[in-house]
């Protein structure tokens, strides 16, 4: 009979956020994987856990994976905890999850702390969509893409940040998505637990001349659909009325349906189009 792997969600901060059946889960397992064992070892000592520990991490994920893979196999149950929050969320723990099924193996997850919903639940912005990015990845292209996405994004968006790299990034979401409202949590569950509610442009100010402390969750507005739809109509203002509709005319669009798409580019009437290149005509009659 095989074994199962149990996603176990720890503490983000304050200890007595762990719930009882992680608390069970880590006592009867036969192993616990961690992220790092020197962070954890001083959770299982605070709970009295004596249960074996491995390491389980980004750098060893494939090789460690395999071979907590073949204990489940053999009938070992795991534990896997990572040194905050819960497994598998901005985490190495989802490639296990992966290796697990690919092997047959069964998963279950105990739920419990989570820094992106405890943020998103504090930062008084919407919680009925969201869009959770992690951290922002540290390679340029890939970051500019990833930011270049986030000014379409309707939903609250969720961003993960160390606090030496939080005012880079703050100024990057001000340059890129406008001086947006948002919430930056810092230090959460913990004593000095904040949750700074203000814009982009205040809280760039806010670090500028105050250096940050402790892990950091910035939640920010999503764009609204009439925002969205504006900047669309700005784009066509640069071209005229006439070249407008060409362009949908050279696609085989008969005048109709041309004034008709024109109409909505624009954000005006069907009607408006047809008056204005009326007037057009009327105007280029009299200089003939």
């Amino acid at each position: 009979m095989q074994g199962k792997l149990y996603l176990c969600a720890t503490p983000i901060g304050n200890l007595e956020d762990i719930t009882f059946r992680v608390l069970r889960t880590l006592k009867e397992v036969d192993l616990i994987a961690a992220e790092d064992t020197r962070n954890s070892i001083k959770l299982l000592n605070h709970f009295e856990i004596k249960t074996p520990m491995t390491s389980y991490h980004e750098y060893n994920k494939i090789d460690k994976g395999k071979v907590l893979i073949a204990k489940m196999q053999t009938g070992k149950n795991i534990a896997l905890i990572t040194d905050a929050g819960t497994p598998a969320i901005s985490d190495p723990g989802e490639e296990l999850v992966r290796m697990c099924y690919e092997a047959g193996i069964e998963v279950t997850s105990l739920p419990g702390a989570a820094a992106c919903i405890t943020a998103l639940t504090l930062s008084g912005l919407s919680t009925r969509r969201f869009s959770f990015e992690a951290f922002l990845p540290a390679d340029k292209k890939e970051r500019a893409y990833i930011l270049e996405e986030m000014k379409h994004e309707t939903r609250t968006i969720i961003c993960y940040e160390a606090p030496h790299h939080l005012l880079k990034t703050l100024k990057e979401f001000l340059d890129t998505l406008g001086n947006r409202r948002c919430t930056v949590c810092r230090e959460l569950t913990k004593r000095y637990e904040t949750a700074f509610v203000t814009t982009l442009l205040e809280a760039v100010e806010h670090y500028e001349a105050e250096e940050p402390k402790g892990e950091c969750v910035i939640v920010i507005a999503g764009s609204s659909r009439e925002e969205l739809a504006a900047k669309e109509q700005e784009k066509w203002q640069d071209m005229t009325l006439e070249a407008h509709m060409e362009l949908y005319l050279t696609q085989g669009k008969d005048r109709k349906e041309a004034m008709k798409l024109v109409a909505k580019d624009r954000g005006v009437s069907k009607r408006d189009i047809y008056q204005a290149l009326l007037d057009m005509d009327s105007d280029k009659s009299q200089d003939m």
